[in-house]
């Protein structure tokens, strides 16, 4: 299996890069880290930024459109935005393939691969629902980071977990990062 990842600006990077260590034994990933997103990186984990991108198999920069993921002939299953910027959500609900991720995403809406794209933003204004909507059109799973509590998380480990083991079940990937319902 090979899957990308792309970790946006947006608050929540600790949901990519968990996504990133669960499937390090799982699949070859490639990891695009924004240069927003590396300083939120800084802001909000205690992570380097080498040491996130040690996660994944290949780590090509944001600008880097001669990378085989942004071509639609080059074959990989799926592609996973967390957290998902409102301005990254935008370009890709409107066609605008501005940087890799981007570009990455319009190949998996042309392509009819597998585009999860995980917002993490509240309150929603009109402009991100219609972005949300125009995505879901063009074939792209909105899961927004909105975890559920019945498995009863005791840590902010466990609720990022029961995040990433949401992503990982759409992307049909086993896992035992939660207790599923009943």
């Amino acid at each position: 299996m090979r899957l990308i990842i792309g970790i946006t600006g947006a608050s929540g990077v600790q949901y990519g890069i968990r996504l990133a260590e669960v499937l390090q034994d799982k699949a070859e990933t490639y990891l695009i880290v924004t240069e927003t997103a590396r300083q939120i990186i800084e802001i909000e984990s205690d992570m380097e930024i080498h040491a996130v991108k040690r996660l994944a198999t290949h780590t090509p920069d944001e600008r880097d459109f001669t990378s085989p993921i942004a071509s639609g002939s080059y074959r990989f299953d799926s592609m996973v935005v967390v957290p998902c910027s409102m301005k990254t959500l935008a370009s890709i609900a409107n066609g605008i393939s501005g940087t890799l991720i981007t570009r990455t995403a319009d190949v998996c809406l042309k392509e009819g691969r597998r585009l999860v794209l995980v917002p993490r933003e509240m309150p929603l204004s009109m402009i991100h629902i219609e972005n949300m909507l125009r995505a879901k059109r063009a074939g792209a799973v909105i899961m927004p980071a909105c975890p559920g509590f019945y498995p009863k998380p005791e840590s902010v480990s466990n609720v990022i977990d029961i995040v990433v083991g949401r992503i990982l079940d759409v992307l049909d990937i086993e896992h035992e990062l939660y207790e599923r319902w009943g």
